[in-house]
């Protein structure tokens, strides 16, 4: 039987690389022990004698709390990558990403020139009711003037985000008016959508941009199909690429969609056998005969992982990109006395050709470099770079090879395309200028923009060299020190980038995907392999 809808293992927030690319944490359902084995007794004993001494004897007044944290972080990173203990004050913020809603004022927001902007009143949200807009600039918050003063995201999200029903209050500086204008604003429920995008890439092929597996994210997917399907879709692109993971059970639910009744989709195994489980598909799946591609990369792990390597060993779906992360440890969330929590590996998940994804672990410091490595290495370029153990050689069903020892190797390789990196357009977005001048851009023109309407902006909208010339000077601004030399070699790029998150900012986000997806290569590649889907997919 599948896995119940209220099923709690999850997949938690990402491991940041040096790179920037994530990878997945697979936690499961909440338990708590009460009673220590005696096993451990005399440790747990000469713990406690050495922090009794530490705390009467101890030349400098110390923080016990502090040292034990930092005890059982050591401790834990002699275990695995992804055991983790997360302290009571960062607990809330940890999970927010995965429960598909946070509580705040619901803005996106951006520091420009270091006044903090609103970019979008969230629908349905509290700072919509009040009538905030788009453009306002917030210059204080409870009293507190936050303009001009060197403000970080993150102490952003400390000032505005707050417990449902709290009230924070606001000023801001308006274009065209005179004065600031102050706001009280009650907190509440902010949805977060992990459902990026959805739209019709031709006549026949839909495409669902899905960006991790919250609470919502099987909702979210089927509202999508839905809404797809009434469009005349008889084909799917389901891009997770640098999807880092999320919930399992809804993973599970996803793969479900595509799979005839009585398919195996994953199954764990841990020491203590409560922690052995297997997920079969249901008889519910409304997509299970049309052709299907899958879009993975570097950053696809776990949750998106058992999803990619549930239909490829069914062979339900073509594989496209490149090898995904590799992260298959179960995490359980153990509930501690001080409201902390601890994230213990308590199984590994393996696909239905009996394939553990996880990648080596041995040595925790190359662990972290992996994906680092495998670009140094000339992996993301050439896929006869990666080596394949043959001891770890699987069958899927209709007798295709597929790999264990480290993520999901997809049938189709795409080699990673840096004719697409531009250092001066890496540089503008590090310093918010090209997200300011897109930003201001959309603002001014707002009104002619949506009378010309999305389509012909799509197809007919050029950026004109006056607009180029504007945004170097955002940039000089910001310290950005022009390159034309890169513009004009990268024009192309620049002119999709600045379409998208003009669009976006018009249109909303389901706008900027049909114009930012022109430079993903995977997907244009992907679009011309309908005719590589394995065969029993057809079926």
């Amino acid at each position: 039987m599948s896995e119940p809808k209220n099923s709690k293992y999850q997949i938690g927030l990402p491991l940041i690389l040096c790179i920037g690319l994530a990878g997945g944490v697979l936690i499961g359902a909440s338990l708590t022990t009460n009673t220590a084995s005696d096993e451990i007794g005399t440790d747990v004993q000469k713990f406690r004698e050495v922090l009794s001494l530490i705390k009467t004897e101890y030349v400098d007044e110390t923080k016990t709390d502090e040292l034990v944290d930092d005890a059982i972080q050591h401790m834990l990173a002699k275990l695995d990558p992804h055991s983790a203990y997360i302290p009571a004050r960062e607990r809330q913020e940890a999970n927010e990403d995965l429960r598909g809603n946070f509580e705040g004022i619901g803005i996106e927001f951006s520091i420009f020139q270091d006044t903090l902007v609103v970019v979008a009143a969230l629908s349905g949200g509290p700072s919509e009711a009040v009538g905030l807009r788009t453009g306002d600039r917030i210059v204080k918050v409870n009293g507190e003037n936050i303009a001009g003063v060197g403000l970080r995201n993150s102490e952003v999200t400390k000032k505005l985000k707050g417990p449902k029903g709290t009230e924070v209050k606001i000023e801001v500086v308006r274009r065209n008016s005179s004065h600031p204008i102050a706001f009280n604003i009650i907190r509440d429920k902010i949805p977060q959508f992990s459902v990026d995008a959805s739209y019709m890439v031709n006549d026949k092929v839909g495409y669902i941009k899905v960006s991790r597996f919250s609470q919502t994210t099987y909702s979210e997917f089927r509202q999508a199909m839905d809404k797809l399907k009434k469009e005349g879709m008889t084909k799917l692109v389901l891009d997770l690429q640098g999807n880092p993971g999320g919930y399992m059970n809804q993973a599970i639910d996803l793969a479900d969609d595509f799979l005839p009744a009585g398919e195996k989709i994953v199954f764990t195994n841990g020491k203590d056998t409560r922690y052995n489980s297997d997920a079969m598909s249901s008889a519910k799946g409304e997509f299970e005969t049309g052709d299907l591609i899958v879009l993975v990369n570097e950053g696809s792990a776990s949750a998106s992982e058992i999803v990619a390597g549930a239909l490829q060993d069914n062979d339900r779906a073509l594989i496209v990109g490149r090898r995904s992360y590799g992260k298959g440890l179960v995490q359980s969330p153990f509930d501690l006395n001080d409201g902390s929590e601890l994230r213990l590996t308590i199984s590994r998940y393996y696909t239905p050709s009996g394939r553990s994804i996880q990648k080596p672990y041995d040595d925790n410091q190359q662990y972290s470099r992996d994906i680092a490595e495998r670009f140094r290495h000339g992996e993301f370029f050439h896929a006869d770079s990666i080596k394949f153990n043959d001891s770890l050689k699987y069958l899927t069903m209709n007798g295709r090879t597929v790999y264990g020892g480290g993520g999901i190797m997809p049938d189709y390789f795409v080699p990673l395309d840096t004719t697409l990196n531009s250092p001066y357009l890496n540089a503008l977005f590090n310093s918010n200028s090209f997200q300011e001048y897109a930003f201001n851009y959309a603002l001014e023109n707002k009104a002619n923009l949506e009378k010309l309407g999305f389509k012909e902006f799509y197809h007919g909208f050029k950026v004109t060299d006056s607009m180029y010339s504007s945004l170097v000077e955002v940039g000089k601004r910001n310290n950005v020190k022009p390159d034309w030399n890169d513009l004009n070699k990268n024009k192309m790029v620049f002119e999709i980038f600045l379409k998208a998150n003009i669009a976006r900012r018009v249109w909303g986000s389901e706008s900027f995907y049909p114009i930012f997806n022109e430079t993903n290569e995977i997907l244009q590649q992907a679009l011309q392999l309908f005719d590589r889907i394995p065969e029993r997919s057809k079926m």
